[in-house]
């Protein structure tokens, strides 16, 4: 019963939370200010929308066969549709349960390819731990090409006192929580440990694979597709067609925290990316059309790969 009710919350909690912030934005907006989001979606250039899709493409192929590269390994030999389709589902479970793709991922690789399901997942930790180094490093550049934006937008809404106790309390945690990692022998920590423990050997193993360049090659080419999405996107509305590269580097840092914490970015996605345009100039309503113009595609994108590989990997594999 514990179990079905903590499933029930992280698919729900996510989406209320996504209705809230849909409610609060659109009460923020006036009659007339809704009346001109809709025109931005009327007269968007829809091109430049289909190009963002096409690149996705590109994106989804790399990931896939990246994968090749630490499940060979391994020792192991899978089939690129296979592996291709899997990526595509997993990307659709992330819509309704957060990081409950990488477990899909894996329970497809053991029916379809008899890998073992801890195989499978490692090499999926160990691609997502790659990953987050390399979004990490999108965020040291966008703080730094972007210092004086960033700290002006946080000195206005933070009073420079708080931000001091802010800083402090931070600093207190930080002394806590290395104290505690070090000496506790509380379970949860020494579970914490193990799991980390796994995380390092999974990097670690990246080094050693034969293929480490050509798989370092396609996560740096994965996020420049995801990169390149978002910033040939803002030709599709001509309020937001002139902003500098260093505003696209913040709203996609952003947007994509907001696809991390959340379904898919559902609510949170829009609402973030426009707050940052807002500091480039960009009215509201123009940020918030496009935030959402960037997630319907991405997202309708990824339900019908999602959706059409469900139903193609059965056929594909009728023989196993």
């Amino acid at each position: 019963m514990k179990k079905i009710v903590s499933k029930w919350l992280s698919i729900l909690l996510p989406i209320l939370l996504g209705i809230y912030l849909i409610i609060y934005k659109y009460n923020e907006f006036t009659p007339a200010q809704i009346t001109e989001m809709k025109g931005y979606f009327r007269n968007a250039d829809y091109f430049y929308i289909y190009l963002s899709l096409f690149i996705a493409l590109f994106g989804f192929l790399s990931r896939a066969y990246r994968w090749k590269f630490s499940l060979e390994h391994l020792g192991y030999q899978t089939k690129f549709h296979n592996n291709l389709m899997a990526v595509c589902v997993a990307y659709f479970m992330n819509l309704t349960i957060p990081k409950s793709g990488e477990v899909t991922r894996a329970i497809i690789l053991k029916k379809y390819e008899d890998i073992p399901f801890d195989k499978g997942f490692g090499t999926i930790v160990a691609e997502r731990v790659v990953d987050l180094l390399i979004f990490f490093l999108f965020v040291v550049v966008s703080f730094f090409l972007q210092f004086n934006v960033l700290k002006d937008y946080i000195v206005a809404k933070i009073p420079i006192e708080k931000l001091i106790l802010i800083a402090l309390i931070g600093v207190v945690l930080f002394v806590i929580f290395t104290l505690v990692w070090l000496y506790s022998n509380w379970k949860i920590v020494l579970s914490l440990k193990d799991k980390f423990s796994g995380l390092v050997e999974g990097m670690t193993s990246i080094l050693k694979m034969k293929n480490k360049w050509p798989f370092l090659f396609h996560s740096f080419f994965i996020w420049f597709t995801y990169l390149l999405m978002f910033y040939v996107t803002i030709f599709a509305l001509k309020e937001t067609s002139n902003i500098g590269m260093g505003a696209v580097i913040i709203g996609f840092v952003f947007g994509s925290l907001a696809i991390g914490f959340t379904n898919g970015g559902f609510g949170a996605y829009p609402l973030l990316v426009a707050e940052i345009f807002m500091l480039y100039g960009i009215p509201d309503t123009a940020g918030t059309a496009f935030g959402w113009l960037v997630w319907t595609s991405q997202t309708v994108l990824m339900i019908f790969l999602g959706g059409l590989s469900f139903l193609l990997l059965p056929i594909l594999n009728r023989n196993k």
